[in-house]
């Protein structure tokens, strides 16, 4: 499938949950959209796939040559165990993205105008109640290493003709993946109950508004920089649990003790701190924009999510 008239949007690990709500935007949009990805396939909508590896700057490199926008979500799912052999692997497959799409860049004739870059708020590491704007210090904790590494590659990258934008996305809220079908397959269970003491911080963002996000900081040279992806609206752990409940009608569900959350992720293969630590964020550099979220209250967020879903009893 071939785009000669068409405005190209290269998007580098866009097969994921929020990489195909990017590239349907895009496509809908009017843009040609690529993914790159390490299994392409043929598709029958308006997004092409090529082949990469996130290491290298293979054949893949010449959609870069006079694109519009690239955008990097490549990197690992960081909910594995942070054993120092895991979170080399975060790092490496971040950085690794990271430098390929920099070596590609160097050998474009028409570099892409604009390259959005994936970050995360771990960046600030557990913020208890701080509230953390764009200007905070990054934090400590495997998850503040890991951003720090990611977004040092990113900075470093030599392209001077190329904008760069960071998005640090928070808690990601989708119909189709992410961690929000979990919880309220759970909480229909009366398994919903806020996790260990339910008072650490929760910074959400409607993929709805994220995805918006991406498109206007592609679209607009005014913005450049380093962006907190989140909604407004932080909530507590036992607060986000409580309106997931009210939402799905189920008034009460016993907490969750922090030990229990850690005994489970050790035996599901997963990472306990993702749950118990606290994000509390501020988009203060969106909201100075005048970026108008569709999403900014919970409530608002959840009906939307779950009642369009059908997973009400």
């Amino acid at each position: 499938m071939n785009f000669p008239s068409l405005k190209r949007i290269v998007i580098a690990g866009g097969s994921g949950f929020i990489g195909s709500a990017l590239a349907r935007e895009f496509a809908r949009r009017g843009y040609a959209v690529v993914v790159l990805t390490r299994t392409p396939r043929e598709r029958r909508d308006d997004v092409r796939e090529a082949a990469w590896d996130g290491k290298t700057a293979g054949e893949w490199s010449e959609q870069l040559d006079g694109a519009e926008a690239v955008i990097n979500l490549a990197g690992r799912n960081i909910n594995c165990p942070h054993t120092p052999k895991n979170l080399r692997a975060l790092i490496s497959s971040r950085v690794d993205s990271v430098n390929a799409i920099a070596a590609a860049i160097a050998k474009t004739k028409v570099p892409p105008r604009v390259w959005v870059q994936a970050g995360a708020i771990g960046f600030y590491g557990d913020t208890g109640d701080q509230l953390c704007t764009e200007s905070a210090a990054a934090g400590s904790g495997a998850l503040a290493e890991i951003c720090r590494a990611w977004e040092g590659a990113f900075a470093a990258a030599a392209v001077p003709a190329t904008r760069k934008v960071t998005l640090r996305i928070g808690f990601v809220l989708g119909r189709d993946g992410g961690a929000l079908p979990v919880l309220g397959r759970l909480a229909k269970f009366y398994l919903g109950g806020a996790a260990g003491d339910g008072r650490q911080f929760i910074s959400w963002i409607h993929l709805a508004d994220l995805t918006r996000m991406f498109v206007m900081t592609a679209e607009q040279a005014r913005f450049s920089g380093v962006f907190n992806a989140v909604a407004p609206g932080t909530v507590t752990n036992a607060e986000f649990m409580g309106e997931l409940r009210k939402v799905l009608r189920r008034p009460w569900s016993p907490p969750v003790p922090a030990p229990a959350i850690r005994l489970g992720s050790r035996l599901l293969g997963g990472e306990a701190a993702l749950v118990l630590m606290s994000s509390r964020c501020l988009p203060e550099r969106f909201l100075m924009s005048e970026f108008k979220f569709q999403f900014a209250a919970l409530p608002a967020a959840l009906n939307d999510l779950c009642r369009k879903k059908n997973i009400l009893p």
